[in-house]
């Protein structure tokens, strides 16, 4: 198909036949969609050069702001609902199976492996609690040596990779389950928080008059040999942005309850229930 004398009625044909000698029909058929989609949002709101420049300068700044320690393009996935639907598409679920959530753009690779009872708080502040529970599998069975990828805020608010103050596993570890499927940790209560509105998101979010609340939770990756992991968390109940979370990641079987014991700590107790592979 010749590129001459193109206009708005044969533009988007003429772009599509460019994909003839593609190779990789699943390659083929998504930049097919991406462009077909792309071009009718252009044509459905008329868009403007002015605010298509807009959207490169947006695009530009959102990844001048990625570093080691901070992902925009995962953080803007999320304001806009696309890594909740990734995930329903890819992670179904059978009944019984602990249900995945988003991974965030927080997480740390690294952290260190550390013995059940141990606490992950490094730097003080907040209100003690005890994180204990099992992994199962779907029969109910114990899983011996699931590892329990495990992190979350401190009581500031911020993760330590924010915070050039925490160090730098603050708040993260990684624990074993034993020969009864069980875990046990020590952390301090996770408390809700704004995600960060510096950037290239947060101006979005201004501008359609969203919050930036996260709930308080506790992220975990739970995995173990011949099962499928699960990304996930557990949301406090009671937390007044469950209903409105920015992320749209929350899930009724995710929601545990943090109950006083004696001596002034919490505790939660949360089974997962591990999909075979």
């Amino acid at each position: 198909m010749s590129t001459r004398n193109l206009s708005e009625a044969d533009l988007t044909d003429a772009v599509l036949a460019r994909l003839e000698r593609c190779e990789d029909p699943r390659f083929k058929e998504l930049m097919t969609a991406l462009i077909r989609h792309l071009h009718a949002f252009v044509r459905e709101v008329g868009l403007t050069e002015a605010e298509w420049f807009e959207g490169i300068k947006f695009l530009t700044a959102t990844g001048q702001k990625c570093d080691a320690d901070r992902q925009e393009y995962i953080l803007l996935s999320d304001v806009l609902g696309v890594s909740m639907l990734v995930d329903a598409l890819n992670h179904k679920k059978p009944t019984g199976a602990t249900e995945s959530t988003v991974l965030g753009p927080f997480y740390v690779e690294g952290a260190p492996d550390l013995a059940n009872g141990a606490s992950i708080c490094l730097s003080g502040g907040g209100e003690p609690t005890e994180v204990r529970g099992r992994v199962l599998s779907l029969d109910g069975k114990p899983i011996r040596g699931a590892v329990l990828d495990v992190w979350q805020t401190a009581a500031n608010s911020l993760y330590s990779s924010q915070d050039p103050q925490q160090e730098r596993y603050n708040m993260r570890g990684r624990f074993r389950s034993d020969d009864k499927g069980a875990f046990f940790f020590r952390t301090v209560k996770p408390v809700s928080y704004p995600v960060p509105t510096d950037g290239p998101v947060g101006k979005i979010l201004n501008a359609m008059g969203r919050h930036p609340m996260r709930p308080a939770h506790i992220h975990f990756i739970v995995s173990a040999p011949g099962y499928e992991p699960v990304a996930t968390h557990i949301f406090a109940k009671g937390d007044p942005y469950l209903d409105s979370d920015v992320v749209f990641a929350v899930k009724n079987s995710l929601v545990a309850d943090f109950k006083p014991k004696d001596g002034g700590i919490l505790e939660v107790n949360y089974d997962f229930a591990l999909k075979p592979a």
